[in-house]
């Protein structure tokens, strides 16, 4: 490589070259556009995380009635708070496997039924209170109680015991379950001073940063914590989050300097602000999806024929064509995709107006079905339940659609109102996305699933060690959700996040957008 390349590579990742500027000369040189992007990415590195400053994100997906509670966390926004201020026991890392945080260690037996995990010595609160297992023990206690509403709740339900033995937290389960260390990760559980039994909405964690100001649905400040027990990680003195829900301010925000990153860029203008100098745009597959969900105990929703009326009646690849821009893939009404491990394709639903009208008329149903949506919702829901309005309509259902306000979707609309638009973000297993939102006894069971013969295939499935057997009831289980359950899935959306040549430290992630929650925390202000 010439040592031109070379030099303008070191200039522009120390910022006195913007990223456009450095393709368009590196291309000049002859080089190609992958070959001049990983020597930039190289050159970023090698010189190494710079610490200070300040770090501002643009986020979708907040509310005004959020709760700094994390068993309350339903979206975005309160899911980066809670990887900002707290820690849960162990993290996804970038090849899918699991990186130690609060936990230094964990074993099992050889049955996979009692699991063990060694809490990491002089980790500290904010508060300065020593984060100890009895706080972890009280933590999952809390999270699993009779009366929790924690969205980690269907994740516990097959613990018989936990206890605090020293610096070790046990967990005692009913049946095996080889994927439990994953279950650890979920967002929901950070670790609080006795669980937050005291004060769950109370933001003191052993988090890298520390909250100052916070206006829920509007503005975060965090600075960073002195005591944070993992250089690595945490370089931005301060991160401030703005949450901006109006996907054309979110955008305009990134474009004019605003803020140095921001997720959910709508796939219409992805290309668009890519082609900026200053700003790279991140897409990437994903297990996330974007969903139409129907309460299936619900009238009209729970008759079957209605249910797969309205399934047959949506046109999956307009909707990737149209409102992914080709950023995602076609879904097939069950939340699991190739990015599972153990995915085992089945046969794709296809839009079929004449089967959607066999069995809308089989359901008896008369008159118009309401819909829900909101851009808060998923980007572009509003078009896309449109689209669904002129599909249903050839098969001769009425789709009336409302549009409710951003602010509220969450707690007045979601997992309340019978038939909406939704999002999920996937899991990092099979069994971790059905324990959340699929088992009878989720509290996020948004659909009002309730199958006995998919509950028992799914904890016979966490025990299973053969692996073809395991895959086999994995793939039965997604043909009861598609032909029983109350989900539409019309669509997998790629995340397509989006970062100023103003911070650095972009890299692969595995779970949720801008890099699982974590690229305010991972990346560094250059210097």
């Amino acid at each position: 490589m010439s040592d031109e390349l070379k030099y303008l590579a070191r200039m522009a990742a120390a910022g006195r070259l913007n990223r456009r500027a450095f393709m368009g000369r590196a291309g000049a040189l002859g080089v190609s556009a992958g070959l001049a992007g990983t020597m930039l990415s190289s050159a970023v590195y090698a010189q190494g995380a710079v610490k200070g400053g300040t770090i501002r994100v643009g986020i979708q997906g907040g509310s005004s009635t959020d709760s700094l509670d994390p068993a309350l966390a339903t979206n975005a926004t309160a899911a980066m708070l809670n990887k900002l201020w707290g820690e849960c026991l162990v993290e996804l890392n970038a090849d899918g496997g699991l990186d130690l945080r609060v936990a230094e260690e964990y074993s099992s037996s050889p049955n996979a039924q009692t699991w063990t995990f060694r809490i990491r010595d002089g980790i500290t609160f904010h508060n300065g209170q020593p984060l100890t297992a009895e706080d972890v023990l009280a933590t999952m206690e809390r999270h699993a109680g009779e009366d929790s509403q924690s969205g980690a709740l269907g994740l516990l339900q097959g613990i018989d015991s936990m206890r605090a033995e020293g610096r070790d937290f046990i967990i005692e389960l009913g049946s095996p379950n080889a994927d439990l260390p994953y279950l650890m990760s979920d967002y929901h559980l950070t670790i609080q001073p006795n669980g937050g039994k005291d004060d769950p909405a109370n933001p003191i964690g052993s988090g890298p940063y520390v909250l100052k100001e916070h206006e829920a649905g509007v503005r975060t400040v965090f600075e960073k914590n002195a005591d944070f027990w993992d250089a690595d990680l945490g370089n931005a003195e301060t991160i401030e989050l703005l949450v901006i829900n109006d996907d054309t301010a979110r955008v305009a925000a990134l474009q004019s300097g605003q803020v140095h990153m921001a997720n959910r860029v709508p796939p219409r203008v992805a290309s668009l602000v890519g082609r900026a100098p200053n700003l790279t745009v991140h897409s990437e597959p994903s297990a996330g999806h974007y969903v139409f969900i129907m309460h299936a105990n619900t009238a009209p929703f729970d008759n079957k024929d209605l249910r797969l009326a309205l399934k047959y009646a949506i046109n999956r690849e307009e909707m990737v064509e149209k409102i992914l821009f080709g950023n995602g893939s076609v879904g097939n009404d069950t939340p699991i995709n190739a990015a599972y491990p153990l995915f085992e394709a089945m046969e794709q639903r296809t839009y079929d107006p004449e089967k959607a009208a066999f069995h809308f008329r089989e359901s008896g149903h008369e008159g118009s079905i309401l819909l829900r949506t909101s851009d808060n919702s998923f980007p572009g829901a509003p078009d896309a339940s449109q689209l669904f309005q002129q599909s249903a309509a050839a098969a001769g259902i009425t789709l009336d659609i409302r549009r409710e306000p951003n602010d509220g979707y969450w707690s007045e609309v979601w997992n309340n109102q019978p038939f909406c638009t939704s999002y999920w973000g996937g899991r990092p297993t099979q069994d971790m996305m059905y324990s959340t939102a699929y088992l009878s006894t989720a509290d996020w069971n948004d659909t009002r699933f309730f199958n006995e013969q998919f509950d028992q295939l799914l904890v016979a499935a966490r025990g299973e060690l053969n692996q073809d057997t395991r895959r086999q009831m994995y793939a039965d289980m997604g043909t009861i959700v598609s032909e029983e359950g109350g989900l539409i899935c019309p669509m997998f959306n790629n995340y397509i996040d989006a970062t100023s040549d103003e911070v650095a430290g972009w890299g692969p992630s595995k779970g949720f957008d801008l890099m699982n929650y974590m690229a305010p925390m991972k990346m560094w202000v250059v210097g």
